[in-house]
């Protein structure tokens, strides 16, 4: 028997509707649902892979421990009786801290993870947090909770009423959003231009989105802070921002320095080009400003995302349509999640502050590998694979070998659970209950969805939420949660899910939403502000004492000299992982570096050719590709492939001054002949 059955990719952020086809227990079709209302029937190339992923030879069905013989398969309640006795034995002989944890960006993607992993991971107590924030995103959680009193108050961009589109560093034509989810961006992009609207791109590459774009404008990778706050500079004096906002004179007065004659030679865009930009965007009947992991990843990311606010805020385009607005999904995310300190406790051998209970995963492998109080022992990894996504994969891959206990919960076998004691694999996306608790709160229109397994999963299997509760359960005959902690182990996701919608802003249900399986509209993104804001006196203090300080910083810079290293994102790839699935690999390989053609003559290199790439922590060898689409100075290499990543040539040593993120855009590299293979003749 044939069925349609509807589902949600959860692959990335962009939360597409699918519509499936299911003959004999298997996917044999996959489409865009176009009753969807946020995707409306686009899905990408990703989303195809998903029966893939599921039928994958190498997936695990069952825990398997590592022997000096190889990988053996285990029952469930010896795995999870193992795992949590090595973790208490770890917490009761070295203390809590001695474990740590690290999410990788699934996380946040599973239903089960957000409503049992969360209630685990605060079971083991530690300061050991670490997640893929830390890599790409941290600079807008912290700007968020400065500014806005919570760390995941993320106003988004309106594209679908804007006027003009200002995009930092980002490229949604094939992310499909990120902090912005927006399936189906080249429809949007095309609504944009039939309203007569426009699209501007600063981007050292001229990516799939700044191919589209109205103007495209290269800039030197790490130098977006003084551009953009050129353009506050310019603007400040006819800002118009809303009433509750405080600190306008402060703000004129620090980046009175800032003008566009300053930015010119540092960022390679000419000040007259900036001086347009800013004057460009002050005068649109609406605008917004967006930046993602191009000014995230970078030693100024604090600074570049406070900058983006800034823009929006003086423009009067914050909590306005067209602009940016705060969504107001189903579930309110914001009483669920903290608002987020800073500063509470440091890292013990840098001594990096913490931000939102999580220390910045730039200092994860010298606090495994450092003597001492405190040092982490046992490690939880979560859906993540930091050995391809972290700074310095190859020494991340030498700490987790030193641990004394390692757990991995995943799907199958990657570079950084092959150092783990035991890898739990729970089902995938097509076997489980999925609703986006996460990505309905960073949407660009209001909806809610919710979808039951596809599929079936086998008797022997877990969901993660199972494989968290039984987890839980055993660790608290040592040590003793809240009893609410126990409740929430004990209780199903969708128990917890119907009580979170009955009691969120618009009053649904569990039921509701199995009634309509394509999703609810929920309608435009709509003002909310001062009422929704986090802060004292629910007003928008503008000069933050440490984004003030940031400033200090970005106005010390001098133009980069050498060759610079930016990532590059696939359509067909997700960050670290889903790099070795077939259908979405085949062709040509994409790990290759590109750079400019003057710079490969100045190099005395050809197009084709096996290079070397290093950096202050390692090298690389990939064959580089000669490509206009970069500007002269920068080279481009993705991140998460083995044969040759981004991270393994970035530095822990170097993050953003201010919130300690990682820094994997503007590294500085040398790029040089690989040597030849030696042959022998006789």
């Amino acid at each position: 028997m044939t069925e349609t059955r509807f589902a949600t990719c959860n692959l990335c952020e962009a939360c597409c509707g699918l519509a499936l086809t299911v003959e004999g227990g298997r996917v044999t079709g996959v489409q865009g649902d176009p009753d969807h209302p946020l995707s409306r029937g686009h899905l990408c190339p990703k989303a195809v892979a998903l029966p893939d992923m599921h039928e994958d030879g190498k997936r695990l069905r069952t825990p398997v421990r590592r022997t000096a013989d190889g990988w053996e398969p285990m029952g469930w309640d010896e795995a999870l009786d193992l795992v949590a006795t090595r973790l208490a034995d770890v917490r009761e002989r070295h203390g809590k801290d001695a474990v740590g944890v690290y999410l990788g960006n699934p996380t946040v993607h599973s239903l089960g993870a957000m409503t049992h992993g969360t209630a685990f991971f605060g079971m083991l107590r530690t300061r050991n947090r670490f997640s893929a924030t830390s890599v790409d995103q941290l600079p807008h959680q912290f700007v968020a909770q400065r500014l806005y009193g919570h760390q995941l108050m993320l106003p988004i961009p309106d594209i679908d009423r804007t006027d003009h589109f200002l995009v930092i560093g980002g490229n949604p034509m094939v992310s499909n959003g990120s902090l912005m989810t927006v399936p189906d961006f080249a429809r949007r992009r095309k609504a944009l231009a039939d309203r007569g609207g426009r699209l501007v791109v600063l981007d050292p590459r001229r990516t799939e989105t700044a191919k589209t774009a109205d103007e495209h404008h290269f800039i030197r990778p790490g130098t977006d802070a003084a551009l953009l706050l050129a353009m506050v500079h310019l603007i400040l004096p006819t800002a118009t921002p809303p009433p509750y906002v405080d600190g306008l004179d402060e703000l004129a007065a620090l980046v009175a320095p800032c003008t566009p004659e300053w930015a010119a030679p540092i960022t390679g865009v000419d000040a007259r080009v900036i001086t347009r930009l800013a004057e460009d965007f002050a005068s649109a009947k609406t605008a917004v400003a967006y930046g993602r992991t191009g000014v995230s990843m970078q030693r100024h990311g604090a600074v570049c995302q406070w900058a983006v606010q800034l823009l929006n805020i003086i423009t009067g385009n914050l909590d306005r349509p067209g602009g940016a607005l705060v969504p107001r999904p189903a579930v309110d995310v914001l009483k669920l999640v903290s608002p987020g300190h800073f500063d509470a406790w440091r890292s013990r051998v840098r001594g990096l502050p913490e931000f939102a209970g999580e220390l910045p995963v730039a200092v994860l492998a010298e606090e495994i590998e450092t003597p001492g109080e405190g040092r982490i022992r046992a490690l939880v990894v979560n859906a993540g694979n930091p050995v391809l996504s972290t700074p310095d994969g190859r020494r991340m891959a030498k700490a987790l070998a030193s641990l004394d206990f390692m757990v991995a919960i995943d799907v199958k076998l990657n570079e950084t659970n092959e150092h783990a004691d035991v890898v739990l694999p729970p089902t995938t996306a097509l076997e489980r209950d999925h609703y986006d608790l996460v990505f309905s709160a960073f949407a660009v229109r209001d909806a809610a969805w919710f979808n039951g397994p596809v599929l079936p999963k086998h008797p022997d299997a877990r969901h993660d939420w199972e494989i968290f509760r039984d987890l839980g359960l055993r660790y608290a005959k040592r040590f003793k949660p809240k009893p609410f902690t126990t409740l929430r182990l004990r209780l199903n996701p969708r128990t917890l899910l119907d009580v979170l919608l009955r009691t969120g802003p618009h009053r649904l249900s569990l039921r509701k939403l199995r009634r309509n399986p394509h999703g609810i509209d929920l309608g435009a993104l709509k003002p909310s502000f001062p009422g929704r804001l986090r802060t004292t006196g629910k007003r928008v203090d503008l000069v933050p004492d440490v984004l003030a300080a940031g400033v200090e910083a970005v106005a010390a810079m001098a133009p980069p000299e050498g060759l610079l290293l930016i990532g590059r994102r696939h359509l067909r790839a997700n960050n670290s992982w889903m790099n070795d699935v077939r259908r979405l690999t085949k062709g040509r390989a994409r790990h290759h570096l590109l750079m400019h053609p003057d710079d490969l003559a100045r190099h005395g290199l050809r197009d084709g050719d096996d290079v070397v790439v290093a950096s202050a922590v390692g090298e690389v060898t990939v064959p580089v590709t000669a490509s206009d689409e970069v500007m002269a100075g920068v080279v481009s290499l993705p991140h998460g492939y083995p044969a040759a990543s981004a991270n393994d040539l970035t530095d822990p040593a170097v993050v953003d001054a201010v919130s300690g993120n990682a820094v994997l855009n503007g590294v500085p590299v040398r790029v040089g002949p690989a040597p030849r293979a030696v042959t022998s003749s006789g």
